[in-house]
């Protein structure tokens, strides 16, 4: 099936028609974490079918933003730096949607690491350069903050400056703007 596209000569209507389908964008938010599995992106994509995940993934790739990296039995998904430029896409879109969340419906899933974005502007007020590792529940992953800003990873950091320990719902007030992070 051809890609559909706008027509128009528009820089927004480009980068649309690239990322614009529907999944497109989440998939990105899974891999800004780092390099994933494809299990892994089915698993904390839930509403996903198989055929689309597969759908998306070939497009990413054959549009050059991600690289999808076979090593014999176990291969992984991982954003190129034209993937990475999204980032701060997503960053904005996460700011201007996470006020808008409202209370949780019962039919709505949640990964405490789909909060990772929104919580990062926080995060970087209590620790303005360094590296912080924060646990969401059963969830870690750490943040590096630097001048040009803030990335979030899988995992702990190393040797990280700081370290947070949040349940889901502190982590949800805060990203939401409804608490403020106070360590």
């Amino acid at each position: 099936m051809p890609r559909r596209s706008y027509d128009h000569y528009c820089a927004v209507s480009r980068a649309l028609d690239l990322v614009g389908d529907r999944w497109t964008l989440l998939v990105i938010r899974e891999l800004c974490a780092g390099p994933r599995r494809y299990s892994d992106l089915f698993a904390d994509l839930p509403g996903i079918s198989t055929d689309m995940l597969a759908t998306r993934l070939k497009d990413l790739e054959r549009e050059g933003m991600l690289t999808h990296h076979r090593n014999g039995m176990r291969s992984s998904y991982e954003l190129t730096d034209a993937g990475l430029a999204l980032r701060p896409v997503l960053d904005a879109l996460s700011v201007w949607g996470a006020p808008r969340l409202g209370d949780r419906k019962p039919t709505d899933a949640v990964r405490a690491h789909w909060l990772a974005l929104p919580l990062g502007h926080a995060v970087a007020g209590i620790v303005p350069a360094g590296t912080v590792t924060v646990h969401i529940g059963e969830t870690v992953l750490h943040y590096v903050i630097t001048a040009d800003g803030v990335t979030h990873h899988d995992g702990p950091a190393s040797a990280p400056d700081r370290e947070l320990r949040l349940e889901l719902a502190e982590a949800t007030e805060i990203a939401t703007g409804v608490r403020s992070l106070t360590v």
